[in-house]
């Protein structure tokens, strides 16, 4: 076999690769966020899944989002509930927020992270790739 046959056989082999490749689906991914309004009470069902998956206080992530939404929130069992209607579109803009700014790893983009506080600073701990990183807020 000649070594101008070869290559193209490469290439061949190469272009189908390239078009059989499917899009990288990472394996940490949020849940829908389960809306129900109830007169001007907005309630997030599903709040208990969400630090579960990402691995943080409860209390945290629902002070992230009274916060966020400037209007008082509180735990009722497995779901939260937020004073006026809020859209499922909003919830899910600031848990993507959330995780970026207190989950995934800055250096890896893992969520496989840990908070840990140090002196009254709070650090984001990689377990994947050992990082460590500053956050700038108070709701690790």
């Amino acid at each position: 076999m000649e070594l101008s046959e070869y290559e193209s056989l490469l290439q061949n082999i190469q272009s189908h690769i390239s078009k059989n490749k499917r899009k990288v689906t990472t394996r940490f991914e949020l849940p829908l966020v389960d809306i129900m309004w109830e007169g001007q009470k907005t309630f997030l069902r599903n709040f208990a899944e969400f630090p579960k998956i990402l691995r943080r206080d409860p209390s945290k992530i629902l002070q992230y989002l009274s916060k966020e939404f400037a209007v008082p929130a509180e735990r009722i069992g497995d779901q939260a509930m937020f004073a006026g209607k809020r859209d499922p579109e909003d919830f899910t803009r600031l848990f993507q927020i959330y995780v970026k700014d207190y989950v995934e790893c800055q250096t890896c983009k893992s969520p496989d992270t840990k908070i840990e506080k140090e002196n009254r600073i709070s650090f984001l701990i990689c377990e994947a790739c050992g990082a460590k990183s500053t956050i700038k807020s108070k709701y690790a």
